[in-house]
Order: C-alpha cells, then structure tokens, then sequence
C-alpha cells in the first residue's frame, strides 16, 4: 500500500472514531432512559442510510476528472479540517472548554426523562428519533470523509475499512463498558484529525491547482510537519495571552 493508501485508512478511521463517540454517547443516553429496542432499530435506520448515501456518491465521484475532483475535495477539506483545527487550538489553550463526554450523557438523559411518552409503529418515537439524528448527522461527516478521502485517493475501499474499524471498535468498548468512552482522548483526536484534513485539502488542492509536489505523498509528511508547529505556536501565544487577561482582570478586581 502506498503512503499515499496509510494516510487515507488513519484519517478515516480517526476521524470515524470521533464521530462515534459522540454518537454512542446519544444512543447510551436514549437505551439507558428509554429502552434498547427503539433506540437500536434507530441506530440500525441511520446505518442503511448512510450505507446508501456512500454506495450512490462513492462510484459517481469517481467519474469526475482526478485533477477537478483533487481541487474541489481538497478545497473542502480544507474548510472543514480548519474548523476542526480552530476548535482544537482554542480547546488547547483554555479558550473553548473541552468536549466532556460524561457532562452530555448526562444532559442527553435528564432531557430524555422529561419526554412524553409517544409510541408510533409500536416505537418510543423519542427514542428512535434520538438515536436516528444523532447517529446520521454524525455518520454525515464520517459518510463526508470516506467518500470524499477515498474517490480522490482512488481508494474507497481504504477509506471505508478505516470507518468501518472504528466502528467495529467503538461498538465493541461502548458494549463492554456500559458508558460514555470519557476516557478516550477525543480533544487530541479532534486535533490530529483537523491537522490531517487540512493538511490533505492542502495536498490535494494545490495538486488539482497543477503544482507537483517534492516527494510526492511524501509531502504531507511535511505540510503535518508545518501544520503541527504552527499549532504549537498558536496554542502557546493564545495561552500567554489568557494568562495576561486573568492577571489584569485580577489586578482590576
């Protein structure tokens, strides 16, 4: 497999893995509170219909000239890992509170509580609906990812395999614990997988633009290189700043 093939499986299973944290987290909150039929037959709706979306879009991207797919996939990668990237710097350096896994549990079950209880198609529609956005609108981003990744790399298969194993693993912890995966490093994950996309969006742009990179897929290598100092940078002078504020704040108070 080429670099080019390693880097699509990682950023796909990285960014996957994210994903279904959170979603776990929604579709434990909805079990625990509601019952486990409606809330998995909701979980297994969103499946099909991300399974769908991929199947349609993955082969009729691959129709499209590689050098006008690597532009525009690359442009939007690179809007999308920016955000991801933003949000991560912010989180490091104490500007944005960090993602609390266990904090939404709770929040996703005291809500859940307070619903009604309405049964359609002898289903707790809360329930099921629950489970179904939080699972889809999740999975819109890892669908995003997978085919996007995969039809500009010619490799859908890769990117795929990367999603699905993050699945087969999150599934398989969340089954054993029970709870929240709180402990899994999503904050750091966030931030290799927004260095990751953008870092892509910068390769693959440039490449559809027409320039040819030293060393080929070597080269992203050197953009994460360039990324992930700048990162460092940032998130130090952002925490020299905050120090600064709190000091005055203090000596006005």
């Amino acid at each position: 497999m080429e670099l080019s093939g390693w880097f699509v499986v990682l950023a796909s299973f990285l960014a996957s893995a994210v994903e279904m944290v959170e979603a776990l987290t929604i579709v434990l909150a909805a079990g625990t509170t509601r019952g486990w039929r409606s809330s998995l037959i909701g979980v297994g709706a969103a499946l099909i219909a991300l399974t769908v979306i991929i199947v349609i879009f993955g082969p009729a991207l691959n129709q499209v000239p590689i050098d006008t797919l690597r532009l525009v996939v690359g442009g939007l990668l690179l809007i999308f890992g920016i955000q991801w990237w933003r949000k991560a710097i912010l989180r490091s350096s104490g500007y944005k509170a960090l993602h609390d896994e266990d904090a939404i549990f709770q929040k996703e079950q005291a809500e859940a509580r307070t619903q009604g209880q309405q049964i359609r198609a002898g289903l707790d529609w809360y329930a099921f609906t629950l489970c179904f956005k939080g699972v889809f609108l999740e999975g819109l981003e890892v669908a995003f990812i997978v085919v996007t990744f995969g039809a500009t790399a010619r490799a859908v298969p890769l990117a795929a395999a990367g999603a699905l194993a993050a699945l087969v693993l999150v599934l398989i912890v969340g089954v054993l614990v029970h709870k929240p995966l709180s402990r899994v490093p999503e904050n750091t994950l966030k931030f290799a997988v927004g260095l990751m996309l953008s870092a892509f969006g910068t390769f693959w742009a440039a490449e559809g633009a027409g320039a040819s990179w030293p060393g080929a897929d070597l080269s992203i290598l050197g953009i994460l290189a360039v990324y992930g100092a700048l990162s460092y940078a940032l998130v130090a002078l952002l925490k020299q700043r905050k120090r600064k504020q709190l000091e005055a704040n203090r000596s006005a108070a």
